[in-house]
């Protein structure tokens, strides 16, 4: 037992040796400060990295040690996954060191930030429109970047997560009978985010959604809401000819028709 206790109490001294080794002491130079602030992430000691290089930056201001601090800054709290300090960290390195060669790089980081904060597409999503104007403020000045092409992917994610957002609106409202909310929710899936993977299922769920909306309408009032699924229908065959559910298109577009039917008749008898 004593033999065990001995083992800790050095384990315990070792381990409070490398700690001390590795801590910014009063007198240090700026040199060595930030040799320590490195090694403390270079060893992912993340949180302990930022604080030691807030260190560097506070003693050598105007330095390009305390430039490479800011740096390291952001990243240690990117990587210690603490994203909106990190994007704030990466912000004032942009703004404070314009002319760098890193500048590309920490903007994109920027974004990249707000992406990892972007959340599920059912909550709020100030993250994700952030994530997006900082992406495509990016791809402006830095089109050619390295971080062009991942900046392009994740543009497109997000734009997918809020189509997914107002296309579930969509859905949610057809299924309780909220039949013009469907539609209008359905279009602006369409509207805003043609490219993403629910246009065109939203612009076939209209169709339906105006059909079933003119199904349960007072006599009046239903050939207009036919005709809304009949335009929809030729936006449909328009922009997408070959569409994964054009089968859903063409039957409610069938019933559209036939619902159209009396209106039409009852036209041609006057």
């Amino acid at each position: 037992m004593q033999k065990t206790y001995f083992i800790i109490i050095l384990a315990g001294l070792f381990m409070a040796s490398c700690a001390s080794k590795s801590t910014i002491r009063a007198g240090d130079s700026l040199e060595v400060a930030f040799e320590k602030s490195m090694e403390q992430y270079e060893n992912e000691k993340y949180n302990d990295a930022a604080r030691s290089f807030e260190t560097v930056l506070s003693i050598g201001r105007g330095t390009q040690h305390a430039r490479d601090a800011q740096y390291y800054l952001a990243e240690s709290y990117y990587k210690d996954r603490q994203y909106l300090i990190a994007a704030t960290e990466y912000r004032r390195y942009a703004t404070n060191y314009p002319r760098t060669e890193r500048r590309p790089e920490v903007e994109y980081k920027e974004a990249l930030s707000y992406y990892q904060m972007s959340p599920r597409y059912n909550l709020d999503q100030t993250e994700t429109h952030r994530a997006i104007e900082l992406f495509q403020l990016f791809l402006q000045r830095n089109g050619n970047s390295e971080y062009a092409d991942d900046a392009r992917d994740n543009l497109e994610n997000l734009r997918n997560k809020l189509a997914e957002k107002q296309f579930r609106a969509g859905e949610l409202y057809l299924r309780i009978g909220q039949y013009e909310a469907a539609a209008i929710y359905f279009g602006l899936t369409m509207q805003d985010y043609p490219e993403s993977r629910f246009a065109e299922r939203a612009l076939a769920k209209q169709i339906e959604s105006y059909v079933v909306y003119a199904d349960n309408s007072v006599t009046n009032r239903q050939e207009e809401r036919y005709d809304k699924a009949v335009d929809s229908y030729h936006e449909y065959i328009q922009i997408f000819p070959r569409g994964e559910h054009r089968d859903t298109a063409e039957h409610f577009y069938g019933r559209a028709l036939d619902g159209l039917e009396p209106f039409t008749e009852a036209t041609a008898q006057r």
